[in-house]
């Protein structure tokens, strides 16, 4: 069940070459109580690891990776307005939503396309197109690391926020989640306001807008702007958009016209990392093995065997020159794991 010194390359779409001091394949509940034995009387870190397509490996691991694989979707309850259904962790996202779709459960479609496993979409609370997946999340079951006991976590408690909830700051490294159970409507309620999808879809009638041909167009849209992990190795968006305070967004307005951003709250303004980016002189630019994508500034990409700190290197880069030249700190959007987590 336990394999020593395994290569993580097949395992990231970021395809660093790195290795597992331990790895266990999870493909039964029943199997983490051993595990976690084993990492708590060896003094491990743990390493969850699904899809593989938010984490940067800076260097190779010193703990047990625990390759998240576990299956099922079930519809544990549903009512004249919705259905709950639950998912196990290593479950593959879009095949999800396409399952979704062709159960007609609605409220998946702006989020097509996103890599990655259903156990990793609640920790960065996934969003796209203008939905996240807290606006379709019931509850989750996660179990404690430390003492190996299950526990249920509703809306509430995850504590979710852009790109972000609970299991990234106070529950950080301390849960592994098992299953996650979404509330999906009966009947569908498209939403296109997303510029990007409105212009997607501009050819076809408001009543004529189905659940499936706004997936469709999401797959359309992120097929043209960002590349194929599978293709082209990539962690999608290597930066988040940046929340700044009102008067500082006015401020650089003025300096900068035509700055892409995003409302957020009476006090604060979402801006476009992408053109914060591109504006800085970034896109196309290489660095060896590394380079920021040709057409999507905010997608990293190795085209070779480059190493984590490499891919590290580049955006500490693109960091400092954002800061310099809009006075906006960027934050990493994947998990770094050793040496080098810090980009500032």
């Amino acid at each position: 069940m336990i394999q020593n010194d395994v290569n993580l390359q097949p395992f990231n779409t970021l395809a660093v070459p790195a290795k597992a001091r331990f790895y266990a394949a999870v493909t039964d509940r029943e199997q983490l109580p051993l595990l976690l034995a084993f990492a708590r009387e060896n003094n491990l870190p743990l390493l969850p690891l699904g899809g593989g397509s938010n984490v940067v490996l800076a260097n190779d691991f010193p703990g047990l990776v625990l390759h998240m694989q576990l299956q099922g979707k079930t519809l544990v309850r549903e009512d004249r307005s919705h259905y709950w259904l639950q998912v196990a962790a290593g479950e593959n996202w879009h095949e999800l939503v396409q399952y979704c779709l062709d159960a007609r459960y609605w409220g998946l479609e702006n989020l097509s396309l996103i890599p990655g496993s259903v156990g990793a979409a609640p920790i960065q609370n996934i969003g796209a197109y203008g939905v996240e997946l807290k606006d379709v999340f019931a509850e989750l079951e996660a179990v404690d690391v430390r003492t190996g006991e299950c526990r249920v976590f509703d809306h509430g408690a995850c504590r979710f926020g852009y790109r972000d909830s609970f299991f990234k700051r106070e529950g950080r490294d301390r849960y592994l989640i098992l299953s996650v159970t979404l509330r999906l409507a009966r009947q569908p309620h498209v939403k296109v306001t997303y510029p990007a999808l409105r212009e997607a879809l501009a050819t076809v009638p408001v009543d004529q807008l189905t659940p499936r041909l706004v997936s469709d167009a999401v797959c359309r849209v992120r097929r043209s702007k960002l590349p194929d992990p599978a293709e082209v190795p990539n962690v999608g968006s290597f930066f988040k958009n940046p929340l700044v305070a009102l008067d500082q967004f006015l401020s650089l307005q003025v300096q900068h016209p035509g700055m892409v951003s995003f409302p957020a709250d009476a006090r604060s303004v979402k801006l476009a990392a992408g053109w914060l980016i591109e504006r800085a002189g970034w896109k196309g630019v290489r660095r060896g093995p590394v380079a920021v994508h040709h057409q999507q500034a905010l997608v990293l990409t190795n085209a070779g065997h480059a190493s984590g700190q490499e891919v590290l290197a580049l955006a500490k880069e693109i960091h400092r020159s954002v800061a310099d030249e809009y006075g906006v700190e960027l934050e990493i959007e994947p998990r770094v794991y050793g040496q080098g987590e810090e980009i500032q």
